[in-house]
């Protein structure tokens, strides 16, 4: 049977590798919405639309008959209360317009703030690792927890199955999102070789030395269509990481080394990116114009604010997926290749030199 796939976040890096992947398997087709038209993938039918706007996602949308809704994205808020507000009315106002769509499955893509805890929570109760999706939620406001009551209460008033995804950090291959690690080292690397700057870990002590995992786009669109298609997978909530741990100080040479840099012994404190990179901008228009790079501004490639987030941590965070694999999802992601097959694409796309 023909399947029809409406695309929350279609510009992101998880909704840019799903469109990729549905539209590579036999029976899909793809629209996509987002704010603004991206470099989009070949096939996508993209809807302009601002879902927090409900009469706006229901003009939009009158016409659109999906199967199965992916909603993969989220506005980032000055306060919990806010992201709350903006992100549950975002699920709210697209699920409310597929209502009499008949839809079959709709899924939600959230992360692992839902063990950590909010921004202005992070880190403050106990956690254990790996993270299991059997943990209760956390005693603080967390807009990941009112967007999963929003998808429940359309599932059960609809009738459509419904699935919850948790990446970690993820990578892969889009211009201009907020949260793109590759693109951030990537053109960190290409700063530093410019400048004679050490290509040193900004991250603190702890994140260095400790185990973690990360989130490749494509193992999270071949999930998101595991979920959508089998009967084992509804209505349940996955973590979905590569498959495998690694250590900061084990990776951060081998990245180093293919992106043409030396990487810097660790001076064992953090080196936040943000105040490393800050005033970098005509650094970048220069390497951006002797390469003929895409002409995007330093902001639109690096994110150095979610990076230090990241590679800041002073705790270890990595994901258990015995679920999903009991339950038949076994694919797995060789992490060192997310990070230089997303270098490689986003040279190829001339958006790093």
């Amino acid at each position: 049977m023909p399947r029809h796939a409406l695309i929350a976040g279609v510009s992101g890096i998880i909704g840019r590798h799903l469109a990729e992947h549905l539209l590579g398997t036999k029976g899909w087709t793809v629209s996509g919405i987002s704010r603004h038209k991206h470099d989009l993938p070949k096939g996508v039918k993209h809807i302009a639309v601002d879902l927090t706007d409900e009469e706006a996602v229901r003009s939009a949308l009158k016409r659109v008959k999906p199967t199965d809704v992916f909603i993969t994205t989220w506005l980032r808020q000055a306060t919990e209360a806010e992201n709350c507000r903006v992100n549950a009315g975002m699920v709210r106002n697209l699920l409310s317009a597929m209502e009499g769509k008949k839809i079959r499955h709709a899924a939600l893509v959230t992360g692992l703030k839902h063990y950590m805890g909010p921004f202005e929570a992070y880190a403050k109760s106990k956690m254990v690792t790996p993270f299991r999706e059997e943990q209760p939620r956390l005693p603080y406001q967390n807009f990941y927890y009112d967007q999963e009551d929003e998808l429940y209460a359309a599932a059960e008033k609809q009738g459509f199955t419904w699935s919850v995804h948790r990446p970690h950090t993820l990578i892969g291959y889009t211009v201009g999102n907020q949260m793109n690690m590759a693109a951030t080292l990537g053109a960190y690397a290409a700063i530093c070789k410019e400048t004679g700057r050490p290509f040193v870990f900004p991250g603190s002590p702890q994140q260095y030395e400790a185990v973690v995992d990360i989130t490749d786009g494509r193992i999270i669109a071949k999930q998101l269509l595991w979920a959508a298609t089998k009967p084992a997978a509804r209505n349940e909530a996955f973590n979905i990481v590569n498959g495998e741990v690694f250590r900061w100080s084990w990776m951060w040479p081998k990245l180093a080394e293919h992106l043409g840099v030396t990487a810097a012994d660790y001076p064992g404190h953090a080196q936040p990116l943000e105040k490393q990179m800050a005033g970098m901008e005509p650094v970048w228009d220069a390497i951006v114009a002797r390469h003929g790079l895409q002409k995007n501004p330093l902001s639109a490639v690096a994110s150095w604010w979610h990076s230090d987030a990241d590679l800041g941590r002073v705790f270890e965070n990595f994901t258990d997926m015995t679920k999903c694999r009991d339950k038949g999802f076994t694919a797995y992601q060789n992490s060192v290749r997310s990070f230089t097959d997303a270098f490689d694409r986003l040279r190829a796309a001339k958006v790093l030199p």
